[in-house]
């Protein structure tokens, strides 16, 4: 796939797209998809009509993300994914009635997400939960930052960080896409700087992803946690650090 056509996919999201990829990896579209493919035979792309069965309103109410990140009292909820990856915790939140704005840096995983979105939003059960999730290419630390001086309106109720890289789960699919993201050698965030940023834009709420037995985000104790039996979400909120 050529740069300009790449660029292209991100729908007006940034006109920046990777000089190259790294070696043996190739952008390609397959079966309509845009597609990570790699030499050795490996390939991921983004496909939401595989969390068809999470999205229910009976199973999406007992998702463990959106019990974490439930606010009481307020009709429109808005969240920010600030490490979107591939954009499933976003989706949730979707699901859940959140307005979602998702931050990626990588401009190939954006370029992925951004395809799988506009493929979603053909899907009539998925168009009108991908409708509420807005797509930016670019430094959620930032974007948070700016957040911190906005307007109280213009604020979240709640941030998603999901600092994990690769994913840290055992089925083969996953372990798959993480071999993938590895190969692309994505820089490692500041985590004490996210957490920092996150708190400053001053949600309701943090909701920080962790495998189940890892440390608290930057030595950060979190108000409560939910534990499943692979992650937990340790929940901080801000007015009570």
């Amino acid at each position: 796939m050529s740069r300009d056509a790449a660029a292209g996919i991100f729908g007006g999201l940034s006109d920046a797209m990777p000089a190259s990829l790294p070696e043996g990896l190739s952008l390609e579209r397959v079966n309509g998809a845009l597609t990570l493919v790699a030499e050795d035979g490996l390939s991921m792309c983004g496909d939401f009509t595989r969390e068809l069965r999470r999205l229910r309103p009976a199973n999406v109410s007992r998702e463990l993300l959106v019990r974490a990140a439930r606010v009481r009292g307020c009709e429109h909820p808005r969240a920010v994914d600030a490490t979107a990856g591939m954009g499933e915790d976003s989706l949730l939140l979707a699901a859940a009635g959140f307005d979602v704005t998702l931050y990626e840096h990588d401009a190939v995983i954006a370029a992925l997400l951004a395809d799988a979105l506009e493929r979603a939003a053909a899907v009539p059960e998925l168009a009108p939960v991908v409708a509420r999730m807005r797509l930016v290419r670019g430094d959620s630390v930032a974007a948070l930052r700016a957040l911190a001086e906005a307007d109280a309106s213009a604020r979240p109720d709640v941030v998603l960080l999901d600092p994990m890289f690769p994913e840290r789960r055992k089925s083969a699919s996953v372990k798959k896409k993480a071999q993938l993201l590895q190969r692309l050698q994505t820089p490692e965030k500041d985590e004490a700087a996210m957490l920092d940023a996150a708190i400053g834009a001053r949600p309701r709420k943090v909701v920080v992803k962790r495998p189940l037995k890892g440390p608290f985000l930057s030595g950060v104790k979190p108000a409560y946690q939910i534990a499943g039996k692979a992650v937990r979400y340790d929940v901080l909120v801000p007015a009570q650090l």
